[in-house]
């Protein structure tokens, strides 16, 4: 009889929970078990490694970043909308996979280095070229200042957004959207009082 989805699930949640607190070397497979209390041994009944553990945690979450992406950019809508929906969809993303993104963001510079994590890479040049896309877009159709150096703008919206990973705790005081409003609001229209 194999695992339950259900189960699966749960333990990838733990395992991506202890990967982000502890790091991926640092993590062993016993520690994972002990965090799911059960044996090691056990653990390889659902998976057979850590590696397969955090690739499985990273390629849902990719996946699933993709699929909100991809249906923003189906949308057609125009720059600013585009940004407006591309940021909010990465604070959801945030709130459904806050481990596998703090996971990303320490350790996917060294994991490129192994084959079975090239995608990381690949995600990430398509990741910049839909965000620098967007919004050379915004500066070309004259929705965003056209003295913007885009790529500058690029890496501070990514940062402002992403690391939000370090403090978010889904089910607190505030939605993903309305972070990504409130994100969106500072972004776009600055801090200072509207004259």
């Amino acid at each position: 009889m194999s695992p339950s989805p259900e189960r699966r699930r749960e333990l990838l949640g733990i395992a991506a929970d202890v990967f982000a607190e502890q790091g991926y070397d640092a993590t062993t497979v016993r520690k994972i078990a002990d965090a799911a209390g059960m044996l090691a041994g056990s653990l390889y009944y659902h998976f057979d490694s850590k590696e397969s553990m955090l690739e499985e945690i990273l390629r849902t979450f990719l996946t699933e970043l993709w699929d909100g992406y991809d249906s923003v950019l189906r949308a057609q809508l125009d720059p600013r909308a585009t940004l407006e929906a591309l940021v909010t969809e990465s604070f959801r993303e945030i709130d459904r996979h806050r481990a596998a993104v703090a996971i990303y963001q320490k350790e996917s510079r060294h994991l490129v280095a192994q084959q079975r994590f090239q995608y990381l890479a690949e995600s990430q040049q398509r990741f910049e070229k839909t965000w620098l896309t967007t919004l050379e877009r915004g500066v070309a159709e004259g929705v965003f200042r056209d003295d913007l150096d885009v790529r500058l703008a690029y890496r501070f919206v990514r940062d402002t957004v992403w690391v939000a990973a370090s403090w978010y705790r889904p089910g607190g005081g505030h939605s993903p959207e309305e972070i990504a409003r409130q994100y969106l609001s500072m972004v776009l229209d600055g801090i200072s009082v509207r004259t």
